[in-house]
């Protein structure tokens, strides 16, 4: 029993980890990933590449190697001038005995370790090599007879070319020229010319060497040269790039962090997204869990946010889009069972004043059932309309006095003696909408108010703006009838809810009218509330309905 338990354990991180693994590869290997990666180490290769030219062009290094080579090679040149240059006839010459002693006595002064001098003579011809002359000779170990050459010499030899190719690339063609002169051509050089001659070699091994050639002459006359060699520049350049490493591995490291860090921060969480759209589109109106990114405060937060509010949004939609089609439904058939009743009934009626009857029932159910569908039309229609038309400025004021005018006195059911409209519309009143919808609002709750008015009743409809450039618009509609249960304040303004005043028709209202109403202001940024007008004895007074927009721009003037 334990080894099962051990063994289900095991397999549960087993699958954990080749999860995660999955996962890291998804990401890691994704376009955006792979993007993210590619840039930053473009961006390091550009920098690698930037610190070996810096080690390969330094130039302050090459000058101050040259500067200091001059220097001892002028006090060995001016010795030689004082003490093995004469100027008898035929003309000056330079003693090569004397002139090679010189040199051997101060060697040991002014040629450093990893320095060599060379004396040449007209010719020229080396009169001179400090090396001879300290004795030293150079010294390698020969590889044994028929073996071959060391790992070490097989990638020496390899990888020689290619830091040749690749130190001429960051070096002007100029110096390129002198890296290709020999040592005869700098002393020939200097002959010809009288004048110092620098730069930096290459050996026919391949090693860089810096070299400084200063003639020997006497008035104009050149007699000779002193040529100085450093063999330690490939050793400084290799101290420089030594020195660069640290800095390299940092810079990678930092690299490697901020491209891993960057593709768990965003690629991670858009592909996150991506999976959530592609399971809600799979999903066929069931709910997903999305994805919550509410603690970020960057642009993928925002995207994050965005995404779940728009997907909430749909889900609201197929939801009241569900909701709707059943009240709709279930509207359209009692209707349609009423005249199926009535249409079966019909042919058995014994009279005809039966008849008359079920006939009269039909008639008024499907003027019932058109304006059912009538109002069905215009509130599924209502979003579209909306979303395509383009806003305007509308007067409100303009617009309500122009409704009471088509009203005139408007008669309730059952009243004798009509219902006066009064208006009252103060002030500018325009605001941001759109005209036929706005109208759409105010004529249902004039005809709401009029339909429950008393006999000989007055509607009055009121609008005010509050003071401030950017105030609102508010809009009251008040009848005198018996006003609006508590309980049903809200509810009024559900889909198909419908309270009829007494002596009205049944089937006269399909309960959207307020529906449509609300939905139609909340879409322009206000709200629509009811609420009951009470006397000083608290009874009703009748229903107060309250429309708040807000305003648009001020007229001019």
């Amino acid at each position: 029993m334990a080894s099962d338990t051990v063994t289900k354990r095991l397999k549960a991180v087993w699958l954990t980890a080749v999860g995660t693994v999955r996962r890291w590869r998804s990401v890691v290997f994704s376009r955006l990933g792979w993007a993210i990666i590619g840039v930053n180490f473009a961006a390091l290769a550009f920098l690698l590449v930037g610190m070996a030219a810096i080690t390969e062009n330094r130039r302050g290094l090459v000058e101050a190697k040259e500067l200091s080579l001059a220097a001892q090679a002028e006090i060995i040149a001016n010795v030689i001038t004082e003490t093995a240059v004469s100027g008898d006839a035929p003309g000056p010459r330079m003693d090569a005995d004397a002139a090679r002693e010189v040199l051997r006595r101060l060697s040991p002064l002014y040629v450093p370790d990893e320095t060599r001098a060379l004396l040449h003579g007209p010719g020229p011809i080396l009169v001179a090599d400090s090396d001879l002359i300290a004795g030293e000779v150079e010294q390698s170990a020969l590889p044994p007879v028929g073996a071959e050459a060391g790992e070490r010499e097989i990638v020496r030899r390899l990888v020689r070319p290619v830091e040749q190719w690749w130190a001429g690339i960051f070096v002007p063609a100029e110096t390129r020229a002198l890296t290709n002169r020999t040592l005869e051509d700098e002393v020939a050089a200097a002959f010809r010319t009288g004048e110092p001659q620098s730069g930096v070699r290459r050996e026919a091994d391949g090693a860089r060497i810096v070299s400084v050639t200063i003639p020997i002459q006497l008035i104009q006359a050149v007699v000779g040269t002193v040529t100085y060699e450093s063999y330690d520049f490939e050793a400084l350049i290799e101290a420089e790039r030594q020195a660069i490493i640290p800095f390299a591995g940092a810079a990678i490291f930092a690299i490697m962090a901020s491209a891993v860090w960057l593709t768990f921060s965003i690629a991670q969480p858009v592909r996150d997204l991506s999976e959530a759209a592609r399971k809600v589109r799979l999903a066929g109106g069931r709910r997903v869990a999305l994805p919550d990114m509410s603690r970020r405060r960057d642009e993928i937060g925002q995207l994050g946010q965005a995404f779940a509010a728009m997907t909430n949004a749909l889900y609201d939609r197929l939801d009241a889009i569900e909701s709707f089609a059943a009240d709709v439904s279930h509207e359209i058939k009692n209707p349609l069972t009423s005249i199926r009743s009535a249409a079966e009934i019909l042919p058995l009626a014994k009279d005809d004043a039966r008849r008359d009857k079920l006939i009269k029932v039909i008639q008024h159910d499907v003027k019932r059932l058109d304006r059912l569908v009538t109002d069905i039309s215009n509130a599924s229609r209502l979003d579209a309309e909306l979303a395509r038309e383009d806003l305007a400025r509308v007067d409100v004021g303009r617009l309500l006095t122009d409704i009471a005018s088509t009203h005139g006195s408007a008669r309730g059911p059952g009243q004798p003696r009509p219902v006066q409209v009064a208006v009252s519309a103060r002030g500018d009143l325009g605001v941001r909408g759109h005209e036929g919808p706005l109208s759409r609002v105010f004529i249902n709750l004039i005809e709401n108010a009029v339909t429950f008015s008393p006999e000989g009743g007055t509607v009055s409809v009121e609008a005010r703006r509050s003071p401030g450039p950017h105030g609102r618009v508010r809009i009251t509609v008040d009848d005198e009838g018996v006003g609006v249960p508590d309980e049903n304040l809200e509810a009024i303004f559900d889909r198909f809810y419908t309270q009829r005043p007494d002596g009205a028709a049944f089937g006269t209202h399909s309960g959207l009218g307020l529906a449509i109403a609300r939905q139609i202001v909340t879409a322009h940024g206000g709200y629509i509330r009811a609420q009951n007008r009470l006397g000083p004895d608290g009874a009703r007074l009748g229903a107060r309905f309250t429309v708040d927009l807000p305003a648009g721009t001020r007229a001019a003037g």
